[in-house]
């Protein structure tokens, strides 16, 4: 009978109910729950197993992959860092309102990891999420082989409820990458958010583009409504490369051998 049972739940959806139905028939056996009681429990049973699939859904959809945690981080070391900007983003402050958040940081200072603590905020709050290099996505975009088949990888990322690009001016664009940037910057422009890393100063992107009124045109869709974070100081990886060539113990002198008699 509880074989049977068990398919039917199934078959409804109620996986939690099936997947452990031996204990919840003992538990509820156990606590002479009435048939409300039975139905209340089996509900919360099930929400809280569709909340945690959900989660895992998104986590696995955003690409997010292993990060630290933001409690890691180390207010002290950047000699630039706007705090009460930072948690505003960590709350997705932004968000309500479709605004962007630019991290801009020469490489080594958290500006990454900020953005990886973000994309996971916005996931544990439910949203859906892709955290992908600038790279990454525009590797994407031009593997596409029909103007269809572009057209709804650029839907696709122009729906995602938070978009992260990460690593902006690290490579330079050709025409066309710079034009597929744009295309999905302006269709989420005062739609959807994006945090976007970059370790470049606005008036440096036109080195990376192909020319500066293509980058003039993509700073001020990304600015126009946004946050931008600027971090300055020294390479956390630089410090923390430097204090384990120093905890290396060194070597003692070996002792000179004494020459050998004749």
């Amino acid at each position: 009978m509880t074989d049977e049972l068990n398919r039917r739940l199934r078959a409804l959806g109620l996986i939690a109910a099936a997947s452990g139905l031996d204990d919840l028939l003992a538990f509820v056996t156990k606590h002479r729950y009435s048939p409300t009681q039975i139905l209340e429990h089996i509900a919360e049973l099930e929400e809280k197993d569709r909340a945690r699939r959900s989660l895992e859904r998104r986590m696995a959809r955003s690409h997010l992959g292993r990060f630290k945690p933001f409690a890691d981080f180390d207010w002290t070391w950047p000699t630039r860092i706007d705090k009460d900007l930072v948690e505003s983003a960590l709350r997705l402050d932004f968000t309500a309102s479709a605004r962007n958040v630019v991290l801009v940081a020469p490489q080594g200072l958290g500006k990454t990891m900020i953005a990886q603590n973000i994309a996971h905020q916005a996931i544990l709050a439910g949203q859906s999420v892709q955290f992908l290099t600038a790279a990454q996505l525009l590797l994407d975009l031009g593997a596409q082989e029909s103007a269809r088949a572009l057209d709804n990888r650029l839907k696709h990322y122009a729906k995602i409820g938070l978009l992260v690009l990460d690593e902006l001016g690290y490579l330079a664009f050709d025409n066309r990458n710079a034009d597929l940037l744009f295309q999905v910057v302006s269709r989420r422009y005062e739609n959807k958010s994006l945090v976007l890393t970059t370790n470049l100063a606005f008036n440096d992107w036109p080195s990376i583009f192909p020319n500066a009124t293509c980058a003039t045109a993509l700073i001020d869709r990304i600015v126009h409504h946004a946050d931008v974070i600027a971090i300055e100081g020294k390479s956390y990886r630089l410090r923390q490369a430097e204090e384990q060539s120093d905890a290396r113990p060194t070597a003692a002198p070996s002792a000179p051998s004494k020459p050998k008699k004749p």
